[in-house]
């Protein structure tokens, strides 16, 4: 052993009669060991003391007869740590792979960014285009709106010639054809916004094309005479024809109840203007209508007599003789309005009417009293209290609005969903389902007979609120939530 370690050792000794013990001796070499070696690093082994760390790497010894413990101790010339630079190495593996995998992300990433800023910038373009009004998706839609009414128009060509002569109903649907090609033009710098109306009766006029060309084979239909305008020389309504789609009230959708029709006047039938009367939105005042002088300026809004009145009340609303007869709000009250005017001409109370709801159509509230006009002049239907809801039908004054007869009928009046008079006899409706109405009951006023009908008529939406007709052309001026439709009625020939 060493001169300094055994200097270090008598140092440390506890006295000549004491003896070294083992560890004691382990321990104080240990420590000199440190001191010597000093920043110098060793690679730590488990030693004789189980979790005790100690710092050599091999330790042999034994005591003499004396007991003086002797022992070598080999340490490493250099020591390196080959765990830490392999923990290391593998911790830089995982790390590597991190990051190979996070930058496949970014590049996908960068892709899409790239996809993205292509489109924004092409939505861009065509916001810029559509702002400086060059082209629009509205545009397109009235240009193949205008590519469809022209192959309709051949195909009404077409049939004509294969009818080998002139048909009615084609020549309806031409004149129908020649409208809607003057709406679509008129709208597409006017109104933009009613492409939808617009589709819809070019829907209807299709469907009507295509009912007249199935039946180009068929045998020649049974024809309806047309009695003389305002002549009662028929045998009553026998059948009405297909709904035709005037159009959308001026209001728009949101206007579902009201009233439309043709003025009839018995001095000049054929100058009556067309008349417009939708509801506000409650379904109950009538505040603003229109007058048009031909269906033509009702077709394209224009040319309009807007006018404003503030005591009318459901859609039971009629027009004859350049007056509109209407129910006061909130009273039984009925007036004669002076439509050159827009002024109240008269004012009478309907003797023992219900009104307000308590007896109005089905489906169709605030219709308590319902004017009705035909060939004999102008009636008013309703019920009483005394008559139990059951219609009752007056024939009135056009001047003075006195009640000038009246009749009671067995048919209850809510259980209809809308009536109309022709030659003094009531016509009443029912509701069939969604898209189709009936004809199912009448009363002749000039005999007292009453009795049951089943003639099918078809709408284009669900709720009928109005209808009027008028004795020069023959035709039912329907209110159809919003939607403005005439029929054609169809007449049995009397006996010659």
């Amino acid at each position: 052993m060493s001169d300094p370690l055994g200097a270090f050792l008598e140092q440390k000794s506890p006295g000549p009669s004491s003896l070294w013990s083992l560890p004691k001796f382990l321990d104080l070499v240990t420590r000199w060991i440190i001191s010597q070696l000093g920043s110098r690093e060793v690679i730590p082994r488990r030693g004789f003391e189980g979790s005790q760390l100690q710092l050599f790497s091999n330790v042999t010894g034994s005591v003499d007869d004396r007991g003086t413990c002797q022992c070598s101790v080999f340490l490493p010339d250099t020591t390196f740590p080959v765990d830490r630079v392999e923990r290391l190495e593998f911790t830089a593996h995982v790390l590597s792979q991190k990051f190979e995998k996070e930058l496949s992300k970014v590049k996908e990433y960068v892709k899409l960014i790239s996809v993205y800023e292509k489109k924004l910038l092409n939505l861009t373009v065509r916001i810029e285009i559509m702002e400086k009004d060059t082209i629009s998706y509205t545009e397109l839609d009235f240009e193949l709106i205008k590519v469809e009414v022209k192959e309709m128009a051949k195909l009404v060509v077409q049939l004509k010639e294969s009818f080998g002569g002139s048909s009615e109903i084609v020549d309806q649907l031409e004149v129908e054809i020649r409208n809607i090609t003057l709406l679509v033009e008129k709208l597409e710098t006017l109104d933009k916004n009613n492409v939808l109306a617009i589709r819809r009766e070019i829907v209807a006029l299709k469907t009507k094309l295509k009912e007249c060309e199935a039946s180009k084979g068929q045998n020649t239909p049974v024809v309806h005479p047309t009695p003389t305008p305002g002549s009662c020389d028929h045998g009553g309504v026998v059948n009405i024809s297909k709904p035709s789609v005037v159009q959308l009230n001026w209001r728009g959708f949101s206007y579902q109840y009201g009233a439309w029709g043709r003025d009839y006047s018995p001095q000049h039938p054929d100058k009556g203007l067309y008349w417009v009367a939708p509801l506000n939105t409650d379904g109950r005042l009538l505040e603003y209508y229109r007058l048009y002088n031909t269906l033509d300026d009702l077709l394209l809004y224009v040319n309009a007599r807007e006018l404003r009145i503030t005591y009318g009340q459901g859609s039971g609303t009629a027009v004859y003789n350049n007056n509109m007869y209407v129910n006061m709000y909130n009273t039984r009250n009925i007036a004669r309005v002076n439509l050159t005017t827009n002024t109240i001409a008269v004012t009478q109370t309907l003797p023992n009417a219900a009104y307000n709801n308590r007896f109005s159509y089905a489906n169709v509230a605030w219709q308590d009293i319902d004017f009705a006009v035909d060939e004999n002049g102008l009636w008013v239907i309703y019920s009483t209290e005394a008559s139990t809801g059951n219609i009752v039908i007056s024939k009135l004054n056009d001047t003075t609005l006195q009640v000038l007869n009246t009749w009671y009928t067995k048919q209850y009046k809510p259980s209809a969903s809308n009536a109309f008079m022709v030659c003094g006899v009531l016509y009443a409706t029912r509701t069939l389902n969604t898209r189709t109405e009936e004809i199912f009951y009448y009363y002749d006023t000039n005999t007292g007979k009453e009795g049951k009908l089943d003639i099918v008529v078809h709408k284009m939406q669900e709720k009928v609120q109005s209808i009027n007709y008028n004795p020069f052309d023959r035709k039912l001026y329907v209110y159809n939530d919003g939607y403005l439709l005439n029929y054609d009625l169809f007449f049995l020939q009397n006996p010659q």
